[in-house]
């Protein structure tokens, strides 16, 4: 069970780690459902790097391909990153810890004026 989903934030984390496949999402995020060439319109790329963009995401379960005859439909899938955040949300607990107590010394350590 843990190799699973190590794996699974393995695939989200590298899926969004790049910036192109980050602006893919936020497009996403806009609209319900986009084409694969609106989606692509606006980046500077070609439309095979596109794809390639959207077989990582897809493979990380971030978004869904829809094919309606020839032109396939786009959507975001945002359960994945929830699996992330939660991931993210323990070191969170201990980084908010540990500048809590770096705070407290800090101010246990400053000279009072008179």
């Amino acid at each position: 069970m843990f190799k699973y989903q190590n794996d699974d934030l393995n695939h989200i984390f590298a899926a969004l780690a790049d910036p192109t496949r980050r602006a893919l999402l936020a497009r996403l995020e806009q609209q319900d459902t986009l084409s694969v060439s609106e989606l692509a319109q606006p980046f500077p790329v070609s439309l095979p790097a596109v794809m390639k963009h959207l077989d990582v995401l897809s493979a990380a379960g971030l978004v869904t391909r829809e094919k309606s005859g020839r032109t396939v439909h786009v959507r975001l899938n945002a359960e994945p990153m929830e699996h992330a955040m939660s991931w993210l949300a323990r070191y969170e607990r201990f980084w908010t810890h540990s500048l809590d107590r770096l705070a407290a010394l800090l101010e246990d350590e400053t000279p009072k004026e008179d």
